[in-house]
């Protein structure tokens, strides 16, 4: 493509504080890779920020997603800058996704109120996090735990460590404590291969008007390769299942050289029945692995399973 015709790009974001700090990096890299463009950051309010009291899974798949959306469409922002694992797997086709900048660390943290590792946490310990996938893995690999849910932005969730009525440990991302500078709060990595990560998790999306080409130009520079070859298998792995980012199933891609190493996960609510796989494969072939392993999780019944029947 040509030389793009634009003086100002409109980014727009949520209000959060990683949302902001996401939002930053993106709009320096877009300084640094588009000299004479001037960006400008515009804040909107999600009904998701709005009111914390509502759960993910009621709001439904892309709760963050749809306002900035409607903002692209009427002309308030040209960019929608997004945490991938927030986004549907597919896109209405009035968008796409211009680019997937390098990804941060994709890894879950446990963060504990004394310093404890998820095996060392005492029996009847109390685990928070608003994430399905989180519940039932911890319940996988630790059913003598207590998991309950916790919704909020990171700052918020931090401090109700320091509630004496408040969880034991709670799980976040690490790429989100990394961006906020809170990476000293970590008390473990959970790998991702194993406790498997969401999908996208750790890397951003930049979505614009699919027939905005101008802005599509400009954003594309922030592309990353490999990046975008493992979401895109993660994406292309949870299309097939179903079941979005509020359901207890999902799929984490590795890129080494030209192979492609992606680990599945589906599981009941409770943790207690699952499948699980891993699959290593061609790296150019990506979005067809995804795929095939996630019809093959549809055989052996990960449907049934994430909408909790144990039966597959």
């Amino acid at each position: 493509m040509s030389s793009p015709a634009i003086s100002t790009i409109r980014v727009g974001t949520r209000g959060s504080d990683l949302a902001l700090a996401q939002t930053n990096l993106v709009v320096n890299e877009l300084k640094l890779t588009n000299p004479g463009v001037n960006v400008e950051i515009v804040v909107i309010k999600t009904t998701g920020d709005r009111d914390r009291r509502l759960n993910l899974v009621e709001l439904g798949v892309g709760v963050f997603v749809r306002e900035l959306e409607t903002a692209l469409l009427d002309g308030r922002i040209d960019v929608a800058v997004h945490s991938l694992k927030d986004m549907p797997s597919s896109l209405p086709m009035e968008f796409i996704i211009a680019a997937v900048p390098y990804r941060e660390d994709p890894r879950d943290a446990l963060v504990s109120r004394n310093g404890e590792t998820l095996q060392e946490l005492a029996p009847g310990s109390r685990v928070a996090t608003g994430s399905a996938r989180r519940r039932a893995l911890v319940m996988n690999l630790r059913p003598d735990l207590t998991v309950e849910p916790q919704r909020g932005n990171v700052p918020t969730r931090l401090s109700k460590l320091d509630d004496p009525d408040g969880p034991d440990a709670l799980i976040l991302a690490a790429a989100g404590l990394n961006r906020l500078g809170l990476q000293h709060r970590i008390t473990q990595h959970l790998p991702c291969q194993e406790f498997v990560a969401a999908v996208g998790q750790g890397a951003l999306a930049l979505e614009t008007r699919a027939n905005d080409t101008s802005t599509i130009v400009v954003a594309s520079k922030l592309d990353d390769h490999d990046t975008r070859l493992a979401v895109s298998a993660e994406r292309a792995f949870l299309e097939a299942v179903g079941g979005g980012c509020t359901a207890p199933v999902s799929a984490h891609a590795k890129v080494d050289g030209d192979k492609i190493e992606i680990s599945a996960f589906a599981s009941t609510p409770d943790g207690q029945n699952m499948i699980r796989e891993r699959f290593v494969d061609k790296a150019s072939d990506a979005i067809e692995l995804g795929r095939k392993l996630g019809q093959l999780f549809v055989e052996r019944g990960a449907r049934n399973l994430i909408a909790g029947k144990a039966d597959q």
